[in-house]
């Protein structure tokens, strides 16, 4: 039964996680996942994983509504994307159920590490004003969703910091473009997972109510911030690649901290 104190530390996270959200497009579940396990205080890896999914898919709703005001998504490509992922998603938090959570959290930090040194090689690119999904790269947006999709459901977040990167790799759209795009798959990967996480009774749905409730507040800051910080080469990337290795550093502490006491 968590408390009035850690109910509020849940809203507050909700606030930066949908902040986050909305200006890189990914790196909600990041934060989600380490704010409610020491932060607001969850016991249960598979627990913070499954709340957080449910939390981000509707966090990720909120963001994709701001960016489809600011014209800021490629809906086609959103669509090819998530259909792909979603599959992907499913098999993949039926997997990650079964795995010992400070494994998942462990394995989750090194990837983060892996993603956010791509994002630092290529923060200079701005990509193509216009570019689409089409005939010539449908294989390839296929290929990254549906693997990306694995990746977001084993892990139990929304795939932002793989969708982003995914996006930019297979269509070469610009990183703004990517950031609204990607919430479609966020979504959709999140509320699949989230799904899964239900059936095994690892959704704390009061937290994650209060959870999204904050989620609406930072999201709508957080697509504004964006739609300034574009303007400036490679601004986008390098928060969100710095924000991916800080908090990665962070679990890889915690998690050594855990594995400490327990031998």
């Amino acid at each position: 039964m968590l408390t009035a104190a850690q109910y509020a530390f849940g809203g507050l996270s909700g606030i930066a996680v949908g902040f986050v959200l909305a200006l890189v497009g990914g790196g909600g579940s990041i934060l989600a996942v380490p704010l409610l396990l020491y932060a607001v205080g969850v016991k249960d890896p598979h627990q913070a994983i499954g709340t957080s999914a449910l939390a981000v898919a509707a966090n990720a709703l909120v963001g994709l509504w701001n960016h489809a005001r600011a014209k800021t998504v490629n809906w086609r490509c959103g669509y090819v994307f998530a259909g792909a992922g979603v599959i992907g998603a499913l098999a993949g938090s039926t997997v990650g159920k079964a795995i010992d959570g400070d494994k998942l959290l462990f394995v989750f930090a090194i990837l983060m590490v892996v993603v956010a040194v791509y994002m630092f090689v290529t923060r200079g690119d701005e990509g193509v004003e216009g570019a689409q999904c089409n005939r010539d790269n449908a294989a390839k947006v296929v290929a990254y969703g549906l693997g990306t999709g694995v990746f977001s459901g084993f892990f139990g977040i929304g795939g932002g910091f793989l969708i982003v990167p995914g996006l930019v790799a297979a269509t070469s759209m610009p990183v703004l473009k990517a950031v609204g795009t990607s919430l479609v798959a966020v979504f959709s990967f999140g509320f699949a997972t989230a799904a899964n996480y239900a059936m095994s009774d690892f959704v704390i749905w009061p937290l994650a109510a209060v959870f999204v409730l904050g989620g609406f507040i930072g999201s709508a800051l957080g697509a504004r911030a964006a739609r300034r910080l574009a303007a400036k080469k490679g601004t986008l990337n390098k928060i969100f690649a710095s924000l991916v290795v800080g908090v990665a550093g962070y679990m890889l502490y915690e998690v050594w901290l855990a594995v400490a006491a327990n031998s």
